[in-house]
């Protein structure tokens, strides 16, 4: 069965993949970045042509129908396995992301959207902070490709607007588990040490504390960022002017709104997401 890592776009989902990485598979040489490829995104064109599902891949409709006809069969070995998404826990004609039978867990990696918004600007090339904000506050938002703006990898995702797609995750009641981006800044070990827990009451395996704190060295935001200068990362974005990649690991810890945005976007933004980001303690 699926433990799902699902975030909106930006949101801190790769840190918790190389985490996890580094705290289940044991690799001598530490963490690569090719390692994440053990934590594959739901869905991408190759989970369906592996099936023999031949649709149009570019439209939402075709892609929803077989969005659990594929888990089930994924999930036939028997086998756990994490798939991180971006994708709305969402109903498109009466298609749902997911259900009970293919669904174990749930992992929820929330950010703040006033830092979501500026790497969201980065990430996406938006010409203006103004557009990011469109973005993030887009209620029908889809993305049709992959952070590489690879079409014939990653699927349609329908993702909404930061509110909604919070909002969609966190009526999920099996095995649901809420990580805040900026707790993992502010307290590492606390809750890193408390996704270990949870992954022990889910799947049964036991870490010790050396475990995660070596998961820990090996997924923070310098080593990834080194990872990323020595080896070159292929989930970066491809720069529209360049032609070459972008740096993905781009601010991280270091992306505070408060130096970042003008009080006209930021009063938007709260305005915006009132409701929510009181219940997440943002506001």
């Amino acid at each position: 069965m699926i433990i799902w890592l699902a975030s909106y776009p930006k949101s801190g989902n790769t840190w918790m993949r190389s985490f996890l990485i580094s705290l289940m598979i044991k690799n001598k040489d530490g963490l690569k970045l090719k390692d994440l490829e053990n934590i594959r995104q739901f869905p991408t064109k190759k989970q369906y042509v592996n099936l023999g599902i031949n649709i149009d891949f570019n439209n939402f409709d075709e892609v929803s129908k077989y969005w659990n006809i594929v888990q089930s069969k994924i999930n036939s070995d028997k086998k756990i396995r994490f798939f991180k998404t971006h994708n709305a826990f969402c109903k498109i004609n009466e298609n749902l992301f997911t259900n009970s039978k293919n669904t174990l867990g749930v992992i929820h990696i929330v950010r703040d959207p006033r830092n979501v918004i500026s790497s969201v600007n980065n990430h996406y090339q938006h010409n203006s902070l103004e557009e990011s904000k469109s973005f993030l506050f887009d209620k029908t938002k889809g993305i049709s490709k992959d952070a590489t703006g690879k079409i014939d990898i990653a699927l349609p995702q329908v993702i909404g607007s930061w509110q909604t797609h919070y909002n969609s995750w966190k009526i999920i009641k099996k095995n649901y588990f809420l990580v805040k981006y900026e707790s993992l800044i502010n307290s590492p070990y606390d809750e890193f040490y408390k996704v270990a827990k949870y992954l022990e009451n889910t799947i049964k395996i036991k870490f010790d504390d050396k475990q995660i704190k070596y998961a820990i060295e090996a997924s923070s935001f310098e080593k990834l960022e080194e990872l990323e200068k020595k080896e070159g990362f292929t989930e970066s974005m491809i720069d529209k002017k360049k032609g070459k990649r972008r740096k993905f690991f781009f601010l991280g810890p270091k992306n505070n709104w408060k130096n970042l945005l003008d009080e006209k976007i930021v009063f938007s933004i709260e305005k915006e997401f009132q409701k929510e980001m009181k219940e997440l303690g943002y506001i």
